[in-house]
Formats: C-alpha cells, structure tokens, sequence
C-alpha cells in the first residue's frame, strides 16, 4: 500500500516499507536486493546504527553515514519494571524530547502502549500528560521504535498495539497510519491486533476512515473513542476541549466512521470514584451508545498528584457494568497494570523532568 505524506525532513529508514527502500536504494545506484537487506536488519535484527548493518559493504556504510542517513532509532533514557512485570520504557528523541511507551505482558501476548505526540493538547483532567500541553507531534520512526524498543527491553515478539499511550492519535492522523501500515507489513502484527484511540477531534473521524480505506486498503484495526462522561456538561469538565465538539456530534461522527469502514466503535470510560460511576450515570451511557454496532470498555482510574480525583471502590465498577450489561451493552473491564510504578500515562516523563 501507498505511505501517506511523511513530513520528516531528514533521511531516515525506519518506517519505509520494503519496496521503499528498493527504490530508495535505487536511487543511489544500488541494486534493490540491498534495500531488502536493509529492510531485514531493521525490523528483525532491530539495528540502530548503519554500522550495524555488517552486510552492506564498508564504503556504503560509510558513504550514507557522511551524507546524513540516520537509522531513526531512540535512546532509553529510563526503565521502570513493576511488579506484575508492567515494563515502562522514557525514550528521548534526536531532539532531546522524551516520550514514554509501556510493554505489558500477560501470559499469552504481549501488548504495547505508543505514544503519537511529546506531550498532548487536549487536556484531559485525569490524565498527567494533559498537565504538560503539546511540545510537537511524533514522526513516523519514534512511533515504530517504541515498539522494538519494548521488544528489545522484555525480550519478546510484541502481539498487541494500542495508540493509549501520550498525546490524541487523530491531531497526528498520518504519521499514524504510516506507523499502523509498518507496524503490519514490515513487523507482521495484524491490524485486527491493533487499536487507535481519541478523545476525539472535530471532523477527524470520517477523513481517519477515508484515509485508512485508501492507504491501508481496508480498515480492521479498532477504534476506541473515550467519552468517559454520558453528556455534554460532565463531559466538558473532565475533557475542556469537548466545549467544542459536542457529544451528540461526536456520536454521530463515529456512525459515519462505522459506515465507512464497516468497523464498529469501542468506547472508553474512565470511571472516576464519585463523579461519574454511579448507577444514573450508567443508565444514561446504555442510552448514548445503544442503537449502532459498539462496545464499552470500562477503565478504573489511575491516581495521579496533580488530582483529587480517587479510584472507585470494587463495588461501584461491579455495579456500573452490570447496569451496561442488563441494557444489552457489549462491555468489558480492562485490568489495571503497573499500579505500583506509577504507570499512569505522563507521570514517568513528568517525574523525570528537572526542577
């Protein structure tokens, strides 16, 4: 499939396709079996420099090095393992920037959390990375490294992706796409074990369908919407940017996201002890989200400092989804990882920034 605009300016080989680098290699004169030689070293082998690539000869290595190529691989600048074996990985980018990205592990897959932006814009009261605001978008290599990055640290083939990790996938609609079509061809992770999630972005959903059907040639990987409220008022006080994009409009641009790809939507709801997991609050959910193919995935807070917000108690999360559940509601419980470490998303980065 094509690769949509990439606005990386440097001359960078991770994220380019096999038949990318065949022409890229072309280009320089060299006979194509070399770009699929360099295709092997840097998905499987997961290389990080050109000298690396001991199958290529010296003086290539060389000539490329002095005129600029770069592998595009990050450094660990910083690891935490938790108990439960939760592995969070604080990458810095070429530009000093550090973003974080989470491998967790159960006995059968292995799941990792990306980021697609060094920090976020949307805000989000319960979210640490929201506290930080948006410094730029990810390029296409630092969202396909955390991944080897997370295969190389707990040694093992990555099953699952989720797009959950800092700042809104669809604010970086292509370099997304262009990692979800690497992270398919090139590391062979089907795109049904892939999921993108938002909070939602006004008029991004139809254009995220149109551009995954004509670039990807069919859309099989999950969309996860986070509504984490059941109207608009309460929706505005946890997320301040749904001031302008109104729940009942972002409902209906998920139908025409459904209708467009034939994909049906998952919905996430961070359930907040006290404000929003109560009985009522579910009742009016089963309401929203009845009616067109859906799921609810429900997600118990992760306490962060900077809020009072608490973690609902057992009983409540038991109560909530029964409610979904008897009004004929698809809906799961995810379980919470890496409690222990901190693991909320944003907090390793904003723990690791100097004072």
């Amino acid at each position: 499939m094509s690769n949509l605009p990439i606005a990386c300016g440097k001359d960078v080989l991770l994220g380019k396709s096999r038949s990318d680098l065949e022409q890229w290699v072309a280009l320089r004169g060299e006979e194509p079996f070399r770009g699929r030689q360099l295709h092997q070293w840097l998905y499987t082998k997961g290389v990080k420099t050109l000298d690396e690539i001991t199958v290529l000869p010296k003086t290539l290595r060389s000539t490329l090095d002095k005129s600029g190529v770069e592998i595009g691989r990050l450094e660990e600048a910083k690891r935490v393992v938790a108990l439960d074996l939760t592995t969070k990985l604080l990458l810095e980018t070429s530009d000093g920037e550090k973003i974080e990205t989470v491998g967790i592990p159960s006995e059968h897959r292995l799941t990792v959390c990306v980021s697609s932006q060094v920090g976020c814009s949307m805000a989000c009261r319960f979210c640490a990375t929201g506290k930080e605001g948006l410094t730029r978008s990810l390029e296409v290599n630092e969202i396909v490294d955390q991944v080897l990055s997370v295969r190389e640290a707990m040694n093992r083939r990555p099953s699952h992706i989720v797009f959950m990790g800092m700042g809104e996938p669809l604010l970086n609609i292509y370099a997304v796409l262009n990692a979800i079509r690497c992270f398919n061809e090139d590391l062979g992770i089907s795109q049904r074990r892939i999921t993108v999630s938002t909070v939602g972005v006004a008029n991004t959903l139809p254009k995220l369908g149109e551009l995954a059907m004509r670039h990807l040639g069919r859309v099989q990987f999950t969309l996860a919407v986070s509504l984490h409220a059941p109207n608009q008022k309460l929706r505005e006080f946890l997320v301040p940017t749904a001031k302008a994009y109104p729940l009942e409009l972002l409902l209906e641009d998920c139908r025409h996201y459904l209708d467009i790809t034939g994909r049906r939507v998952s919905f996430e709801y961070v359930l907040l002890g006290g404000v929003n997991d109560l009985p009522e609050h579910a009742e009016e959910l089963s309401l929203r989200v009845s009616g067109f193919q859906s799921h609810v995935n429900l997600i118990a807070y992760n306490p962060i400092d900077e809020e009072d917000f608490n973690r609902p108690s057992q009983r409540r999360i038991n109560a909530f989804r029964n409610v979904l559940e008897q009004k004929g509601i698809a809906v799961s419980l995810r379980a919470s990882r890496g409690l222990d470490q901190n693991a909320a998303c944003g907090q390793l980065r904003r723990n690791h920034q100097p004072n």
